[in-house]
């Protein structure tokens, strides 16, 4: 296939499939002209690059996980690690939307009179929330 029936096919621009040869993700088979020709699996590479990329692996991640032919060398531990990290963020987000659903919903005259709404706000100012990008946490501290 050239890389413009990959890029039809896959939904991934040409210049990602550029890009991700560049990475070492893919790997086109040779060229016809100008154009860069893949092997069909490249499809199923691709599939398995934005399942990661949803996942919130990291490009280098992701391309660990393919063995030198382009097959998928999948570490079932890093599946594992990884889940548990997706699992340790839905509950920090369910915790933050149930307290802005309650600061939202409270009878207090004023958001600073809330006790659900202080605590929300102190866990804040102890960094207790963060947000994780990557493998670097960043922490937000609020000033007193």
């Amino acid at each position: 296939m050239d890389i413009a029936e990959v890029s039809k096919r896959s939904g991934v621009p040409a210049s990602t499939l550029r890009y991700y040869e560049e990475r070492g993700l893919i790997a086109s088979t040779g060229r016809q002209g100008l154009r860069r020709r893949f092997a069909p699996g490249v499809l199923d590479q691709l599939a398995l690059i934005a399942l990661g990329q949803a996942a919130g692996f990291s490009l280098d991640e992701i391309g660990s996980m393919f063995s030198p032919a382009g097959k998928p060398t999948i570490d079932r531990g890093t599946l594992s690690a990884k889940a548990d990290e997706l699992d340790a963020t839905i509950g920090r987000l369910k915790a933050m939307s149930a307290g802005l659903r309650h600061a939202a919903a409270c009878p207090a005259p004023s958001h600073a009179e809330c006790p659900s709404f202080r605590r929300l706000l102190r866990a804040a100012a102890a960094g207790a929330l963060e947000r994780r990008v990557g493998k670097v946490t960043l922490r937000r501290r609020v000033s007193r």
